[in-house]
């Protein structure tokens, strides 16, 4: 009697471990697709399993806090924003919230933007918790620990991934700091003898080439030309940084009298650098103000289709001029 006892009870035991082991490798049907779902920080595992029964994932909520229990991962529940782009097991359900394999969200920074430009890109960024939009600049460099008073060129162009609901402070910081590595890393590298005394100095110049340059192949060359001037105490005379100095009163047109009128960013007015950065220089315009070309050129003109023709006197850049731009 007692064997025939035991022999149902190890019966049940495997057809309820059957049971079980297709619940939790059976796929789930998606409600939609993809189907995203949010995690609160500090909901409950009953409340979690309550609101993905609600959203119509789960079939049974007692069942998956069952298994979060069995498997001993009640406390390992991660908050976030998740998306599912394919039907997974409930087991794959619940290995995909306890590791956080959150969905990734994005913002995008472009080369040569202003920080005005970044500050609107992720101000108009719906997955992102906006945090700064009653800040002014020096209060953001502040609560990202800059030390910096102006905003213009400290951050990196790059595409940067974050969780839907992410403030806005963690993107600045993280692009941030990501500028200021590769900043020091290339300084530390830089061509020996540069008429730059400070790494914020080759961020400025930096800048400039990342406005100047059309065609990627004259980069390091258009770094040549502004490092000869430099050394030969002759004014930049760049367009871009007299735009920047102009601010909202540019109207698309560069005009003589703007050449003419003085700001801290006329280089055609004021020798040397401009007082910041004109732009967020990427990359390849921080290898170019840190590598630039050896040549002897003084001058460069566009030709119109992006790319530079360069000059070693002014009668050759005046010929240029006449050739391209008249």
């Amino acid at each position: 009697m007692m064997r025939r006892i035991f022999n149902w009870a190890i019966l049940l035991v495997l057809l309820a471990t059957a049971g079980l082991g297709y619940y939790v490798t059976r796929p789930l049907l998606l409600p939609a697709t993809p189907f995203v779902f949010d995690l609160k920080q500090g909901h409950s595992l009953k409340g979690t399993a309550r609101e993905l029964q609600q959203a119509g994932l789960l079939e049974h909520d007692w069942l998956f806090v069952w298994l979060v229990r069995l498997l001993g991962k009640s406390t390992q529940l991660k908050a976030g924003n998740y998306a599912l782009e394919h039907p997974v097991s409930t087991l794959e359900l619940l290995e995909i919230i306890s590791q956080g394999k959150v969905s990734q969200k994005q913002a995008s920074v472009i080369e040569g933007w202003t920080f005005k430009q970044f500050r609107e890109a992720l101000n108009a960024n719906p997955d992102i918790s906006h945090e700064t939009a009653t800040l002014t600049d020096a209060e953001i460099l502040q609560h990202i620990g800059a030390t910096e008073t102006q905003p213009e060129g400290l951050f990196f162009p790059d595409t940067y991934y974050f969780s839907k609901g992410s403030s806005d402070l963690v993107i600045f910081k993280r692009a941030y700091q990501t500028m200021e590595k590769h900043l020091q890393q290339a300084w530390l590298a830089r061509t020996p003898d540069l008429p730059l005394q400070t790494p914020y100095q080759a961020l400025i110049l930096a800048s400039i080439i990342e406005k100047e340059t059309g065609a990627p192949g004259d980069r390091s060359m258009i770094a040549g030309v502004f490092v000869n001037r430099l050394r030969k105490g002759m004014l930049l005379q760049t367009d871009p940084t007299v735009i920047y100095g102009m601010g909202d009163k540019f109207d698309g047109n560069l005009h003589k009298r703007d050449l003419l009128r003085d700001t801290p960013y006329n280089t055609y007015t004021r020798r040397g650098l401009t007082p910041t950065p004109i732009a967020l220089p990427g990359m390849a315009a921080l290898q170019a103000a840190m590598h630039p070309a050896k040549t002897d050129a003084l001058y460069f003109v566009s030709r119109g289709d992006g790319s530079s023709q360069f000059s070693t006197t002014l009668n050759a850049h005046n010929r240029a001029v006449d050739q391209y731009q008249k």
